[in-house]
């Protein structure tokens, strides 16, 4: 089974040469914490990188601990990168993949037409820290134009499914809930912050992983599997 015709694409950014995507269920779990045996697991990450380059595409991932932690990728290295407590990766080289592993939270792909680009895991945390702000910072920083980036912002639990308490709900909104459990979507709120901070070119996923549970892995409906968002330039 191919990975890649299994994944869920990122269309608007194949006119620059960049291939995104989500994988689903049907490709496996690409989770390294779960009990699943780790022969398996790692059969599906070589994979991954032969389908992507003819003798495995360099690749950068990193243990995620929620925070806002984006590490900026050169091109001076082979193989596998797995960095430690990092939730976010930038390259402005081509020949990188970029990964981020999720059940629930938001991949956010960003890109630029020069072939620049990001992957963020954003969840509750991550969206309250404004990780997308560090990871379009660390464009600008570059050189390359906030209004000409690219944010798409995958599957991910819908504003329906996710539910959270009152301090959360506060420190995503500034705002008071009216009970003890308030839904509240991720992806609108990232979007708005993306917005603001002057991205003109913003998507979302119709796919929320707990609605569509059959083809996603969701932490809320007590998957241990993991899903894996890509970004290869």
């Amino acid at each position: 089974m191919s990975i890649l015709s299994e994944s869920e694409p990122v269309e608007e950014f194949a006119p620059f040469g960049i291939r995104a995507f989500t994988t689903t269920r049907a490709s496996g779990s690409f989770g390294l914490a779960s009990e699943e045996p780790a022969v398996q697991v790692m059969k599906r990450w070589r994979q991954l990188r032969e389908e992507l380059h003819p003798g495995g595409a360099r690749l950068a991932s990193a243990t995620q601990v929620h925070g806002t932690t984006v590490i900026v990728h050169n091109a001076r290295w082979n193989g596998w990168l797995r960095a430690d407590e990092a939730d976010g990766h930038v390259s402005t080289d081509r020949g990188l993949a970029l990964v981020v592993t999720v059940a629930d939270c938001v991949p956010v792909f960003i890109a630029h037409p020069s072939g620049a680009a990001a992957i963020l895991h954003s969840g509750w945390r991550g969206t309250a820290g404004r990780i997308i702000e560090h990871g379009i910072d660390a464009l600008a920083q570059r050189g390359y134009a906030t209004a000409e980036l690219r944010v798409h912002l995958g599957p991910a639990i819908c504003g329906k499914c996710y539910e959270v308490g009152a301090d959360v709900y506060r420190q995503l909104t500034g705002r008071e809930s009216t009970g003890a459990k308030a839904c509240i979507d991720l992806r609108s709120i990232i979007a708005g912050h993306a917005r603001a901070a002057g991205v003109r070119h913003v998507t979302i996923s119709p796919f929320c992983t707990r609605c569509d549970n059959d083809r996603f892995y969701s932490h809320r409906a007590g998957d241990a599997g993991r899903q894996i968002g890509v970004i290869f330039a």
